[in-house]
């Protein structure tokens, strides 16, 4: 079975919405709910030998700082965070597309929701108080 048809079932028998786009194309969203405090959209692809996917986690915002995601990157496994020039976060995960079946295909997605997901609870979480003076 092609990389494109084991796709197309897994994303068909998920619940909620989702769309094919075009061939090798899809988008899963999931509401707001479920996408921590507004819904949050995964693009799938099949393309050039990989299975690629990609959710959009926070917007531009001073309060982000970028370079706290790159640290980030050294824990995640198979998914990576970027960063635009505008300063938009995204979770983007790739998998050899010759490696696709269902399970592996259910854990690149689930590894993505999980590392949008933790993007955006980490922006909602209060700020710790820093102290005042030099010593911490």
């Amino acid at each position: 079975m092609s990389a494109v048809s084991v796709v197309d079932a897994y994303v068909q028998s998920l619940p909620g919405e989702t769309r094919r786009l075009g061939h090798g194309e899809w988008g899963i969203t999931l509401p707001a709910a479920q996408g921590g405090g507004w819904p949050l959209d995964v693009g799938v692809r099949v393309a050039e030998g990989l299975l690629r996917v990609q959710a959009f986690a926070l917007a531009a915002d001073d309060a982000i700082n970028p370079w706290n995601f790159l640290h980030w990157n050294r824990g995640t496994r198979m998914v990576r965070f970027a960063c635009t020039r505008a300063g938009d976060i995204w979770v983007q995960a790739e998998l050899p597309a010759v490696a696709v079946d269902e399970t592996q295909v259910d854990r690149l997605l689930g590894l993505t929701v999980e590392g949008a997901l933790a993007a955006r609870q980490a922006m909602a979480a209060p700020a710790e108080p820093r102290a005042s003076g030099w010593l911490p």
